[in-house]
Order: structure tokens, then C-alpha cells, then sequence
């Protein structure tokens, strides 16, 4: 079982954990190349910013990090299998009663209808994952994490591993060296997530 412990040393050292299926082996991950959120440079896109003036969506912070880490875990619909094993989501739930681990959610009539969620530590935010139900739902809360860290004065929005939705949402690939130099810059600070 990992244990609270061990994922805040990986983090810490630039590793993350990722599991082969729900009830598969976890790995500790370390990309040569790694995705991040330029917090100085994100903007929200037109249609999003749209949304939010229009007030469709609730946005709150840890109201239900466990509907939110639970949705995350189900497969995309191309996929047969997740990442997110039961393994992970119980030692992320005792990180989110530590205070360690966050959600940002998107409710709209009641019902949780999107959100993300992820790891603070010092001044770095280490995003996990996010999910919809509702379309564009992920993408205001991602906008709304990333208002949240601005103010709070983070300086890492890190993604982790590249794909074409986290390019959309202006994550850029860096180096490893450079991560790990952005990364020791970030846990030097000493900032409350809320």
C-alpha cells in the first residue's frame, strides 16, 4: 500500500505515481519531458470566459474531493482502463484530510458536473486529473484553479505528461532539469492552498 509518506517524497523529487489499471501495479512516473502551466501567460479562451460571465456553473473548493477523485477514475469513453487505482484514490483521499490534497468543482443544478483535482505543496500544484459531465465544466474549473493559484502566489502549475487537451489549455513541455529547477524554486515557498 503507499503510503502518505511516499508520495509526498516523490513529489518532492519529481516523480507521481500511475497505476495499469484500477486494480493493477502502481509505478512512480518521472517524464524526460514535462508538462506545465505557465501561470504568468495562461489565458482563459473566449467561449470559456463566456461561460463563467454567464454563471452556468457553481465553482467551489473541496466541497466533495471524493465524487471528484471517484469521477476521474472512470475511463474515458475510447478507454477500457484508468489510471487512478483504488490504491491511489485511498492514499489521495488521506492527503485531502491532511489538507495536502484539493478539488475545485463545478456544480450546476445541484449535481457535481465537473472539476479536477491535485497536490499542494509550498508553492507548487501538482494537477492530477479532471473530468466533465456537463460540456466545459473541466475547463472552468481549470480557469478557476488557475485565477486561485495567481492570487495565492504559486508559482508551478505542474501537468504532468503532455496530450492535446492539456496543449489546448496552454500547457507547454519542459525539460526535466528545468522542471526540477522550477520545482525546488516552488517548495521553497510557504503558501496555504485555501
Amino acid at each position: 500500500m503507499i503510503r502518505v509518506e511516499d508520495i509526498l517524497r516523490a513529489y518532492r523529487h519529481g516523480f507521481f505515481p500511475m497505476a495499469e489499471s484500477r486494480d493493477g501495479e502502481v509505478s512512480w512516473c518521472q517524464p524526460y519531458r514535462r508538462a506545465v502551466v505557465p501561470l504568468e501567460t495562461y489565458r482563459t479562451s473566449r467561449s470559456v470566459r463566456r461561460i463563467i460571465r454567464d454563471g452556468g456553473f457553481s465553482v467551489r473548493i473541496d466541497t466533495d474531493f471524493e465524487g471528484v477523485i471517484r469521477s476521474c477514475s472512470q475511463p474515458r469513453d475510447s478507454e477500457t482502463e484508468t489510471w487512478i487505482s483504488e490504491e491511489i484514490i485511498q492514499v489521495f483521499l488521506k492527503l485531502h484530510r491532511l489538507g495536502v490534497a484539493h478539488s475545485v468543482e463545478c456544480w450546476q443544478a445541484g449535481e457535481l458536473s465537473g472539476g479536477l483535482y491535485g497536490l499542494a505543496m509550498g508553492g507548487a500544484f501538482f494537477g492530477e486529473s479532471m473530468f466533465f459531465r456537463t460540456p466545459h465544466a473541466s475547463k472552468v474549473a481549470f480557469s478557476h484553479l488557475v485565477a486561485h493559484l495567481r492570487l495565492r502566489g504559486y508559482l508551478l502549475l505542474d501537468a504532468q505528461i503532455m496530450n492535446p487537451h492539456l496543449g489546448m489549455l496552454g500547457a507547454v513541455e519542459i525539460e526535466h532539469e528545468r522542471y526540477m529547477e522550477l520545482l525546488e524554486e516552488a517548495l521553497a515557498k510557504k503558501i496555504r492552498f485555501i
